[in-house]
């Protein structure tokens, strides 16, 4: 496993080739998040999803979260009405994940939808913009708890990565808010730190 430091500026440029090296042999990284440690992929790639699910022992009908740099940049992996795209242009960057109808075929998708963020990093998302947008589920397996330590990171996953991005110490806090907009009025599918405006006519569950 190669680790690099990824906590500047400077950082991104040797981070952003070793992505994609990683990228291109259907490795798994570790990237940290604002919140905890991720496993990305590219979400079209199956045969690196089916490693991200082996290493956490994960159901294989379980859709992986997709993160972007923009709305603009997940704009051809989902179907957004212009009406929802206004909106989460309006917050995002922000803890909040939305489930919406897929637009291409990608491993990651679940019954045809797919999870989508726009995550608050600042040094995340300049590298989404260099490589596209990659999975981000927490970097830990099925049912224990996620990673907010590079080196528990390094320790407990390092055997299935082939690269960790060292971030330092992230966050962790309450996971991010999941809404369901494929239906109509929108349901929380999950409550976290976030609470959608009341324009938006969300249902709690």
């Amino acid at each position: 496993m190669n680790r690099l430091p990824f906590t500047a500026a400077s950082h991104l440029a040797a981070a952003a080739d070793a992505v994609r090296s990683a990228l291109a042999v259907h490795g798994v990284v570790g990237i940290p998040t604002e919140t905890f440690y991720g496993l990305a992929v590219r979400p079209d790639d199956t045969a690196a999803v089916r490693r991200v699910l082996a290493l956490k022992a994960r159901p294989a009908d379980k859709a992986l979260l997709v993160v972007g740099a923009s709305v603009a940049q997940l704009a051809s992996w989902v179907h957004l009405s212009s009406r929802w795209w206004a909106r989460l242009e309006a917050v995002w960057p922000a803890p909040v994940t939305v489930v919406l109808p897929g637009a291409r075929a990608a491993a990651a998708t679940g019954a045809g939808t797919l999870a989508v963020r726009v995550p608050a990093s600042p040094l995340l998302r300049a590298l989404l913009a260099e490589v596209g947008p990659l999975t981000a589920t927490s970097a830990n397996a099925s049912g224990l708890p996620a990673c907010t330590q590079p080196d528990d990171v390094a320790r407990t996953l390092g055997h299935g990565l082939e690269l960790l991005l060292d971030g330092g110490p992230t966050p962790g806090g309450a996971a991010t808010t999941l809404l369901d907009l494929t239906s109509d009025p929108p349901i929380v599918l999950r409550q976290g730190a976030w609470k959608p405006p009341v324009s938006w006519g969300v249902k709690a569950t």
